[in-house]
């Protein structure tokens, strides 16, 4: 049922849609004649797209959620790679039978250098389709095809398919390796992305060394308007709302222990 709830909030608070029914609500609310009403919904909506697209305040936003986990020194041995999904186009690549990757392809890529850096680690893939609607490939599937073909051989590599989210993810991954007490296991995924992440596994009984990339902000962007184009203001405005909400929401209903999980927890 969170599954669900979730996406639907989601789909609804995210800034463009959101912005998008404001707008729709003002003009059928004009309709009936309540044009201050319709106004002030217009304005919002308007506010809402200028502030997402043409300032600074996602990347302020994102930024502190970047920053939670530095980069540690690289362990001398590890036992595993534990890569979350999120970084393939799983439409294309179901279509098309490749390994088209997105935004957040720097997990794969940076998974594949530390796959030879470490020869003899697994290497833990966890995602399968989180989407209500869109139909895709899950990106265990297509990290699979990647990484065979670049060399990493297929018994090295550990896929869990059936997640659709990153609590489920760190479940479904806590069952299939049954870390051992000693072991180090690194944990790739996006820098905003980590500190829900690290929480999660914290809460798991599964300790991780935090490996952080996919970074969306440079630290210094400061407070103004028009420091990046505006589509990729808009999906950092977008990217750091949605994580913000994760980590209350995971917070309410139990799943981590601190709204803002740290190095230091």
């Amino acid at each position: 049922m969170f599954f669900y709830l979730s996406k639907i909030f989601w789909f609804l608070a995210q800034p463009l849609n959101l912005a998008i029914f404001l707008l729709a609500f003002s003009l059928l609310v004009a309709l009936f004649g309540w044009r201050k009403l319709g106004g002030v919904s217009a304005f919002l909506s308007l506010l809402i797209l200028a502030l997402s697209a043409w300032t600074s305040l996602g990347a302020l936003m994102l930024n502190p959620l970047e920053e939670r986990f530095p980069r540690p020194p690289a362990p001398d041995k590890v036992a595993g790679i534990i890569v979350l999904g999120g970084g393939f186009e799983g439409a294309i690549n179901l279509a098309r039978g490749g390994y088209d990757v997105n935004s957040g392809g720097d997990r794969f890529i940076e998974a594949a250098v530390l796959a030879r850096r470490y020869p003899d680690a697994k290497i833990v893939v966890s995602g399968g389709t989180g989407t209500l609607v869109l139909d895709g490939e899950g990106d265990a599937d297509t990290a699979s095809k990647l990484f065979t073909a670049l060399g990493i051989p297929e018994s090295r590599l550990v896929l869990e398919k059936e997640s659709r989210n990153t609590y489920e993810n760190v479940e479904n991954i806590r069952r299939l390796v049954m870390p051992g007490k000693d072991e180090t296991w690194l944990l790739v995924t996006s820098a905003f992305h980590m500190p829900r992440s690290v929480g999660l596994f914290r809460k798991a009984a599964f300790p991780v060394v935090p490996w952080p990339v996919d970074y969306r902000t440079s630290g210094q962007e400061g407070v103004g308007v028009m420091r990046d184009n505006p589509a990729d203001s808009l999906q950092t405005t977008t990217m750091a709302i949605r994580e913000w909400f994760g980590l209350v929401a995971y917070k309410f209903v139990g799943r981590i222990d601190s709204v803002f999980p740290g190095p230091n927890d």
